[in-house]
């Protein structure tokens, strides 16, 4: 199985930066791991809405260059479905089995993900009523997607 992520923006914490390291590590006997990190836009402090979509717009472009036909789109969108580790673990495998081996995640930047891009999703995830920093929600990611692989082989998880 292949799973790549498209995230707006680099990771500068080190603390999420080893993190990420460490799952990707704990990953590799699963399925081959891609993340592509597109840049962001520069945003004034105190941005209008026409600034902020121009931001989305712009984002979103460099995000679909990196999306491929045929991958299954899963957008990450604080309005999208909620899923448990065992839901995900689930929707993971059955891709699989329907011969969707190609999954796609897509991680927006501070102000989330344009209305072409999740136009373009085959489906909304949010992992949370909660707000996440997009950096933070990277690692979330690859920890849930490790749980899942481990769920689906009847494997213990235990950090």
């Amino acid at each position: 199985m292949k799973i790549t992520i498209v995230a707006v923006g680099k990771i500068k914490e080190k603390y999420l930066t080893m993190g990420i390291a460490e799952f990707v590590k704990r990953l590799t006997p699963f399925c081959r791991l891609a993340i592509i990190e597109v840049d962001d836009e520069r945003m004034p402090e105190s941005p209008s809405d026409a600034e902020k979509t121009k931001v989305l717009l712009k984002e979103g472009e460099r995000m679909m260059k990196h999306i491929k036909e045929g991958t299954h789109l899963i957008v990450l969108d604080v309005v999208g479905k909620l899923a448990s580790s065992e839901e995900l673990a689930e929707k993971i495998n059955n891709l699989g089995l329907r011969g969707k081996s190609d999954i796609t995640f897509a991680i927006g930047g501070a102000f989330g993900l344009s209305p072409d891009l999740i136009k373009a999703a085959d489906e909304r995830l949010s992992f949370s009523k909660m707000t996440f920093t997009h950096q933070m929600i990277r690692l979330l990611l690859v920890e849930q997607v490790y749980r899942g692989f481990k769920i689906n082989r009847g494997e213990p998880y235990h950090l």
